[in-house]
């Protein structure tokens, strides 16, 4: 009796104790979270990237003839006006082939007088009847071939001199020398190129901007320059050109800007920082912490205010700044979620908040 009635004490103590017990360990699975309510407001992402100063137009110029140099007139950082000489070459060859065509031209000339004045005088027999049609018809057959051979060592003659001026290499329009690529007693090939000249005029900002970021900067997309070295140097353009080709070593695309009236501080090779000017699109901001991972995906705890159930919610994020998120798409405008303290959460499970008087996500 004594050990039966033992038991029964034992089993009444231990269901009090579960009873007693129960309320408190279940309270103890209810996480504690803050949490915020999501409000839409108007953004414009900030797109900040940096390039440097490019001739709209670079050409490269190089000899039309081959030869050796024997004079460089220009150097890197020259600016040169049209028709300035840049370099020259020995023009040996040349001056002897002109000398050449000069002879040939000015024996068909002394041909042609010849030839011409034997072909009147046979007109004028054959007008009086004293020669024959014959001997016209040669006299005529010469001069004509007379006046073609004439008209051939002319042409010879031209070419002579144009080879002669190919081996001056001037520069076609102002500008600067922004690359030599030959020095005086170095022998050059036709078409080698021999430098490089920005010319004046337009002026392009040029950046290599992440493949990603394409999309945000389409052509005639508004940008703000300023120049690095003096942030007091501003200037306004719009995109350009976008290559449709990625670069395989870096992943970028090269973006070119142009500069509208550049400042003269905005020299070739000046570094500039561009800020792209992206349109307003609705947004919800919320604190970095809100953030997960939903199989890979981002996601951010959804809580039911009346329930306390938390669900995963998969987002759309536009941007990461600073302490910042910058959600796009997927959740409802005063959906409340969680933003400290989803680290140990569970789809299904109840939180309990601790701010009940949260605001919602906009003007954070």
């Amino acid at each position: 009796m004594g050990s039966g009635s033992l038991s029964r004490g034992s089993s009444f103590l231990l269901l009090a104790a579960l009873a007693f017990c129960g309320p408190l360990a279940a309270h103890a699975q209810n996480l504690p979270v803050a949490v915020q309510k999501v409000g839409y407001e108007d953004y414009a992402q900030p797109l900040e990237l940096s390039g440097d100063i490019h001739a709209r137009l670079n050409v490269d110029l190089s000899f039309r003839v081959s030869g050796q140099i024997v004079e460089r007139s220009a150097d890197v950082g020259t600016h040169v006006e049209p028709g300035d000489l840049l370099a020259r070459l020995d023009d040996a060859e040349q001056q002897t082939n002109l000398r050449a065509a000069q002879a040939s031209r000015d024996a068909a000339k002394a041909l042609l007088v010849e030839a011409e004045a034997a072909y009147q005088r046979q007109r004028q027999l054959l007008d009086q009847g004293f020669t024959t049609r014959s001997r016209f018809d040669q006299a005529e057959q010469q001069w004509l071939t007379t006046k073609n051979t004439l008209t051939s060592a002319e042409s010879a003659l031209e070419n002579a001199r144009d080879e002669l001026s190919y081996t001056e290499l001037r520069a076609p329009s102002a500008g600067i020398v922004t690359a030599r690529n030959v020095e005086a007693g170095q022998v050059v090939q036709a078409a080698q190129a021999a430098f490089s000249l920005a010319v004046d005029g337009g002026r392009d900002a040029v950046f290599d901007v992440q493949e990603t970021l394409v999309n945000h900067g389409p052509p005639g997309t508004a940008v703000t320059l300023t120049l690095l070295s003096d942030p007091a140097v501003t200037a306004q353009g719009r995109i350009r050109e976008v290559s449709p080709v990625v670069d395989a070593r870096t992943g970028t695309v090269r973006v070119k800007v142009e500069i509208i009236d550049p400042p003269p501080q905005m020299a070739l090779g000046a570094v500039v920082t561009g800020t792209v000017h992206l349109p307003q699109q609705k947004v919800a901001v919320l604190p970095w912490s809100a953030l997960t991972s939903d199989r890979g995906r981002p996601a951010v705890w959804s809580i039911a205010p009346d329930t306390g159930v938390v669900s995963l919610v998969p987002v759309e994020v536009l941007a990461y700044e600073r302490e910042r998120l910058i959600l796009r798409a997927g959740l409802e405008e005063g959906a409340t979620v969680v933003v400290k303290g989803g680290h140990m959460l569970h789809p299904g499970q109840v939180a309990d908040i601790v701010n009940a008087d949260a605001g919602t996500s906009k003007g954070q």
